[in-house]
C-alpha cells in the first residue's frame, strides 16, 4: 500500500513539529545550564516532558507515513493542542498574532491533511471505488 498525498503532507508536517519541539527542549536545556531557570526540578521536568513529546510526535509521523491510524489519531490530537497553544497565544496577557499564526497555519493544514488520510484510508477500508491507495 503506497502513502497517500495527504499522509506525506501530515508526516512531513508532524515531524517539523517534532523536531521543533526538540529545539524547545534545546533552549530549556540551555537556559538551565545558563542559570536562567529559578527552579532546577522544574526546568528538568519540563525538559523530560519535552523530550516525550518529541518521541511522540515523531512517532506519529512515522506511523502516518506507513499508513497507520493510530498515528493519525495522535496526530490529531497534537494538532488540535496546538491549536490550543495558537489561541492561548492570541488572548493571553502578551497577545502575540505573529506567533499564534505561526503555530495556528501548520496545525490546521496538518489537521486538513490528517482528516483527508481517515476518509481516504476508511475509504479503502470498505472498498470504495477510486479510492485505492
Amino acid at each position: 500500500m503506497s502513502t497517500s498525498v495527504p499522509d506525506r503532507i501530515a508526516a512531513a508536517l508532524l515531524a517539523i513539529e517534532g523536531l521543533a519541539l526538540l529545539w524547545v527542549t534545546g533552549r530549556e536545556l540551555v537556559a538551565l545550564v545558563s542559570g536562567d531557570s529559578t527552579d532546577t526540578g522544574s526546568s528538568i521536568a519540563l525538559m523530560v516532558l519535552t523530550v516525550v513529546g518529541v518521541v511522540a510526535v515523531i512517532a506519529f509521523a512515522i506511523a502516518v507515513l506507513r499508513g497507520q491510524s493510530w498515528g493519525r489519531s495522535g496526530g490529531i490530537v497534537t494538532q488540535l493542542l496546538i491549536l490550543a497553544v495558537a489561541i492561548g497565544a492570541l488572548t493571553g496577557p502578551a497577545p502575540s498574532p505573529g506567533f499564534a499564526l505561526a503555530l495556528a497555519v501548520p496545525a490546521l493544514v496538518a489537521l486538513v491533511a490528517l482528516f483527508a488520510g481517515v476518509r481516504r484510508a476508511g475509504a479503502a477500508r470498505h472498498g470504495a471505488p477510486g479510492d485505492e491507495a
